[in-house]
């Protein structure tokens, strides 16, 4: 039964994940198709937005197994 549980932990990280990168890079583009002169700085701040939040999806999924 724990072992389920752990799954549907992890499944649910990996889904937040998704949904989090997957919202970052569309309000990214949104950004850069408004203001084509600052695709350089929206592109940092996606990039560095989307390695936090694999940071916490990983964690999440690492203490759901634990």
């Amino acid at each position: 039964m724990t072992g389920s549980i752990a799954a549907v932990g992890a499944g649910l990280a990996a889904i937040g994940a998704g949904l989090g990168i997957g919202r970052i890079g569309g309000s990214a583009m949104d950004g850069i198709a408004r203001q084509p002169e600052a695709a350089s700085k929206i592109q940092t701040a996606m990039l560095i937005a989307a390695a936090f939040v694999e940071a916490v999806a990983l964690f999440a999924v690492v203490v759901a197994l634990v």
